[in-house]
């Protein structure tokens, strides 16, 4: 199938996906070809880049992203667009998301710790009680922004695991929301934080935030640099000077970081470990509230499942979040490098070319998930790669699966026949990247 270039460049498009992921053309391009190449055109201030391979069904991705010595995190770094300058890149691949092994493996050990079995055990009591307050807090208005709702749970459990001071962690969604929101214009200069309710350090670190987001040649500032996110590292440096015993700042200077590591390694935290909870767990309420009637079998569950359905044994909960993620991947995509010369789908791609795997393609890989349009809460097996793959596979994984856990059940529990306001439409978040909203309005039967 020949298909028109322009056609094919809207996956790369951030106005694309302020109307939604395009699964259609996703499965369209399934349907011609495994990978497909992208051009890259400009995008208001930003500029046109080289273009790109896009990988699409559920296996390639998964073998570009197992096959970190082909296909490097390292060489160009993650993100489509190609950092600014030499120094932007070496500045990146010092963060452990953008190396590969063995120096990926060293940096994941360090932080590791915080996420084993017994410190998660210890960590969801808190992320129990925090749902359950956020709801209840809630419950007798009638109705809410499901955004707004859910948001402060993913900072509040960051702060609790890195040591960042409560007063200060409304910090920690403002540089998320410049970092992963840049290229929309809500997000883009975040600042919602009072300073006269900071501690000392934060107060002290919004002396150092930019003041302006324009280089000298005109370009809008990257913002992954060192020089946009300056309020960020000062911030770090100054809580890494008295860190609480046993928290992942405590964890990064015992693990013998260098310092652009540790202001990478801190910057991840905030950032990703933020972002995949705030738009995964309202994206996918919307998917449920979308499908009524998998919203009351969840309710009823197992009681109503199909007798055919081997979900008896399967936390109801966990089982829905799980289609969820798969439903709406927090994540669109995920860039490579080709380290050498290599076929891929047909495709001969040349050594210094940049592959992109689209997680949301993968996920609805009619290939492996059977009726893959519909959203279905006893799907079973549920082989989705919304936490990635391989070696970069997501550390945080199961404290996300935790926290969307907590807070789907408290809304389950305490917000009856929870549904959708009527004409609300979600108001989604402009990014090629992250598949987020910025708002989405519910209502419930209200109660004391």
């Amino acid at each position: 199938m020949i298909l028109d270039q322009a056609h094919v460049n809207r996956i790369f498009l951030p106005a694309t996906y302020a109307e939604g992921v395009p699964y259609e053309l996703f499965r369209e391009l399934r349907s011609a070809a495994p990978v497909w190449w992208v051009e890259e055109p400009a995008v208001g201030p930003w500029p046109a880049g080289p273009g790109y391979w896009a990988v699409l069904r559920h296996a390639d991705v998964k073998h570009v992203l197992r096959s970190p010595d082909v296909f490097s995190s390292h060489l160009g770094a993650t993100q489509i667009r190609d950092p600014d300058s030499s120094a932007d890149l070496d500045f990146a691949r010092t963060m452990m998301l953008n190396q590969d092994p063995p120096d990926h493996s060293r940096l994941r050990r360090i932080v590791a710790g915080a996420f084993t079995p017994r410190a998660l055990r210890e960590l969801a009591v808190g992320i129990e009680h925090h749902a359950a307050a956020a709801v209840r807090e809630v419950r007798a208005q009638g109705e809410a922004d499901i955004v707004r709702l859910v948001a402060d749970l993913p900072v509040r459990t960051l702060a609790c695991i890195m040591g960042v001071p409560e007063q200060d962690r409304r910090l920690l969604q403002d540089w998320a929301n410049r970092v992963i929101g840049y290229q929309d214009a809500d997000y883009a200069h975040s600042s919602t934080v009072d300073p006269a309710a900071l501690t000392d350090a934060g107060r002290a670190a919004l002396a150092h935030r930019p003041t302006t987001w324009t280089a000298p040649d005109g370009r809008p500032v990257n913002p992954r640099s060192r020089a946009a996110l300056a309020d960020m590292f000062a911030y770090a440096h100054a809580l890494a000077e008295r860190p609480r015993p046993g928290s992942m700042l405590a964890r990064m200077r015992e693990g013998g970081l260098g310092t652009a590591e540790f202001e990478t390694m801190f910057f991840l935290f905030a950032v990703a470990g933020n972002e995949t909870v705030r738009n995964a767990l309202p994206g996918g309420l919307y998917s449920l509230l979308s499908h009524p009637e998998q919203y009351r079998l969840l309710l009823r569950w197992p009681d109503s499942a199909a007798p055919a359905a081997p979900v008896a044994s399967v936390a109801p909960v966990a089982s829905a979040v799980e289609e969820m993620l798969r439903y709406w991947p927090p994540v669109v995509d995920f860039r490579r490098t080709a380290a050498q010369d290599v076929e891929l789908g047909g495709r001969r791609i040349r050594r210094g070319e940049k592959v992109v795997v689209y997680h949301a393609s993968a996920n609805r890989d009619e290939t492996v998930f059977p009726d893959p349009d519909r959203f279905d809460v006893t799907r079973t097996p549920n082989d989705h790669v919304s936490f990635g793959y391989g070696p970069h596979f997501c550390v945080g994984a199961q404290l996300a699966r935790l926290q969307m856990t907590a807070m789907l059940g408290s809304l389950l529990t305490e917000l009856p026949e929870l549904t959708l306001a009527p004409g609300a439409a979600p108001d989604r978040m402009v990014s090629n990247f992250q598949n987020g909203l910025k708002h989405l309005h519910v209502r419930w039967r209200p109660r004391g």
